[in-house]
């Protein structure tokens, strides 16, 4: 058990979005060492099917098992989507994801019922929180596709017209259905969290599934009997499948000093070839 507790907490992203999940784990968690990968190569995850979305996010799995983590924290919409009961069925050790996290919190949120979810289409197509509020039959649920948003972030583009005007058109079926509560079904949205507040109004109360996975997180290692109680100086590990000084750049642009180490690496030997393995 001693060994298990000293391991780092796995986190896994199709790229940049999970960023914010890890800043809500390393609120949460201060004493935690975290090992986090983003498939940078291969994102967006959105688009793309979700028999496609499942493999890499399977691939990217197995590597931080294979690097001895102590919990796995899929830290993005459509791979929760795609693979979530792969995993639990895959992997023996504790796994939180985005999404039932963050519809337990909508629901105890809404007054009136009504909750809207902004997401990629590959979230939105998969159904996958139409499922998560199954057991809340009195929920009635809006889900948006919002592909351009992800663009906007890792532009680093959080303002002006041109993210207002795209803002207001995909958030018009929200304000038509007269939901009081919005889900942001995708890791980047928190970060355009001021420019949704702004079009919706101070009535409807956002959802950060980043916030809500990091709470999930430590319950489910404080039931483990995981989680590291006493203060430590703890070390965040980035790894990438894309460029890691393109990693560094749009880490320390969507979150400051956040990131400050990345390191390139294959999850993919048939695909990547071509890339060398980084040292750790």
């Amino acid at each position: 058990m001693t060994n298990q507790l000293d391991a780092p907490i796995g986190v896994f992203d199709s790229g940049f979005g999970g960023l914010t999940v890890l800043r809500s784990l390393v609120e949460q968690l201060p004493n935690e060492d975290f090992l986090y990968l983003g498939d940078t190569a291969r994102a967006p995850y959105g688009p793309r099917s979700i028999a496609e979305v499942r493999r890499f996010a399977l691939q990217g799995l197995d590597y931080l098992v294979e690097r001895g983590v102590k919990a796995l924290v899929i830290a993005c919409n459509s791979a929760s989507s795609a693979v979530l009961r792969d995993a639990r069925e895959r992997y023996d050790v504790p796994i939180t994801e985005v999404i039932l996290p963050a519809a337990s919190r909508a629901v105890a949120a809404t007054r009136n019922g009504r909750v809207g979810v902004v997401a990629t289409e590959s979230t939105v197509n998969s159904r996958s929180y139409d499922d998560a509020f199954a057991i809340a039959p009195h929920i009635t649920l809006t889900a948006q596709a919002c592909p351009r948003f992800v663009e906007f972030v890792e532009a680093g583009i959080t303002g002006g017209d041109e993210l207002l005007e795209v803002a207001e058109e995909y958030l018009a079926p929200i304000k038509k259905s007269q939901d009081d509560t919005l889900i942001l079904g995708c890791t980047h949205y928190p970060l355009l969290a001021g420019v949704i507040g702004y079009v919706l109004g101070n009535g409807v109360t956002l959802v950060s599934s980043a916030e809500a996975c990091a709470q999930s997180t430590y319950s489910q290692l404080t039931q483990a009997g995981l989680l590291r109680h006493q203060p430590r100086e703890a070390t965040r590990t980035f790894l990438t499948t894309g460029d890691a000084t393109d990693f560094r750049g749009i880490g320390r642009r969507l979150l400051g000093g956040f990131v400050s180490n990345a390191t390139t690496v294959v999850i993919d030997r048939e695909e990547n070839t071509d890339v060398p393995e980084g040292d750790l």
